[in-house]
């Protein structure tokens, strides 16, 4: 029970959920944490598998703590482990590996951990509900993401993560909302929605339901001060969702709708179900409902056979959009996807190039987006990053304030004097 272990998470918001969740589930039990620069006995690595990057990014962590600490144990879990357990297992120092499913489980394991390695990973696309991971306490200490749905139906052509992480399931509403009211009474004034399909939530429960029922449930309880949801495809906003929005009182004006690319051909190759004139028409409405929106993307340069062309639609797409900022992600073949053999691979010097244009167009529409709040009042939650001197606005701005820790986690009333690099700088009112 003395022992010490360490955790490191890869990729997605769903893993630093999950890592959380293990996280306080092991304290519980009397273990001792220590950062994964650290020695310790035992390493976890939270792994992901959306590229052959993050796969090499996983291994080279393994390879890490067996450095840090040769006697310690190292335990693999989250996507990569689901995907590439056996291999995983032949790597020096690993002890074991979790499925995605078995990761929940992770106290008993641990403390039944064998000197023979072993993998216990589960057949993930037999899992057909999904219930409230009991999660009580954040590292961020002002907002906390809350893990609603998991797994999904689609099959983009580039992704791994259905089969990584199973068909879609969903938090029964009474158990999110109870997931929210804990959240809240320890004291986090901001809870963030996240799901690996968020959009998809509720349609596989009896009866179904939707994002917008749990998003008006929410907001009819009171049961938090700030609601964000998470990424939503842009075929899952439908009207109603856009004018809830408009009126909500909890609801953030902020919403991040992956894009993809600009290319109706390339769209069509990615087997992503629309084209850029619905994204267009989805971005129109948000817009006109809320003029202050905030708008985030994904887009992915490179796509296998994405001609200099199609590059430029992209491109152009973007900038006459009113978004407000990019995840840019260079393609990455990542095998077993219909993208990894496809002709016409991009060279990687190109791939490179084209994410770097796209970096610089995100960071322009960052910049204008903020310039537009100078001279007006936002909604800043204050947060403990730099002892109260940084937060967050409604709709996703960052802003540098003149608080102090005793502001930490309130939400306060600040005139924007300026910006800075994307961000914004303001003054608390009094």
């Amino acid at each position: 029970m003395n022992k010490k272990i360490a955790i490191t998470t890869l990729g997605c918001k769903i893993n630093q959920f999950e890592s959380a969740a293990m996280t306080q589930a092991l304290e519980q039990q009397g273990y001792s944490f220590v950062p994964f620069t650290e020695k310790a006995d035992i390493y976890v690595i939270n792994s992901c598998t959306v590229t052959a990057k993050t796969d090499a990014e996983s291994r080279r962590l393994i390879r890490r703590a067996s450095r840090m600490n040769p006697e310690a144990r190292v335990v693999v879990t989250g996507c990569y482990a689901q995907m590439a357990g056996d291999d995983l297992l032949k790597l020096p120092g690993v002890n074991l590996i979790l499925g995605n499913t078995e990761k929940k489980d992770i106290v008993g394991f641990i403390e039944g951990l064998k000197d023979e390695p072993q993998a216990v990973v589960s057949d993930i696309s037999k899992e057909r509900s999904k219930e409230r991971t009991p999660l009580e306490s954040f590292a961020e200490h002002t907002r906390a993401f809350l893990q609603v749905q998991n797994g999904c139906d689609a099959r983009c052509a580039y992704c791994i993560v259905p089969y990584a992480r199973g068909a879609s399931r969903s938090v029964a509403p009474p158990e999110a909302l109870e997931g929210m009211a804990a959240f809240a009474a320890k004291g986090f004034r901001e809870i963030v929605l996240t799901g690996i399909h968020l959009g998809a939530y509720g349609l596989d429960l009896d009866p179904p339901t939707d994002l917008l029922g749990l998003m008006k449930l929410a907001e009819e309880q009171g049961v938090v001060q700030r609601l964000r949801v998470g990424s939503v495809e842009p075929t899952e906003v439908p009207a109603e969702m856009v004018e809830f929005m408009s009126t909500s009182k909890i609801v953030c004006p902020h919403l991040h709708l992956p894009l993809q690319s600009g290319s109706d051909g390339v769209l069509s190759r990615m087997n992503r179900g629309y084209d850029t004139k619905l994204f267009r028409s989805v971005v129109d409405a948000l817009v006109a409902a809320i003029p202050d929106v905030c708008i985030g993307s994904d887009v992915i340069a490179g796509f296998p056979g994405e001609t200099d062309e199609e590059f430029a639609e992209t491109f152009a797409f973007i900038e006459s959009l009113p978004l407000a900022y990019l995840h840019v992600f260079p393609f990455s073949q990542r095998p077993g996807t219909p993208a990894a053999t496809m002709a016409a691979q991009v060279q990687p010097k190109v791939i490179k190039e084209r994410a770097e244009k796209l970096r610089l167009l995100s960071e322009r529409k960052k910049a204008e987006y903020a310039a537009k709040f100078v001279g007006r009042e936002l909604q800043v939650l204050v947060q403990k990053d730099d002892g109260g001197r940084r937060g967050l606005a409604r709709n996703y701005l960052t802003v540098q304030i003149d608080g102090s820790e005793e502001m930490v986690n309130r939400e306060v009333n600040v005139a924007i004097t300026g910006t800075k690099g994307g961000e914004l700088i303001g003054r608390i009112k009094a």
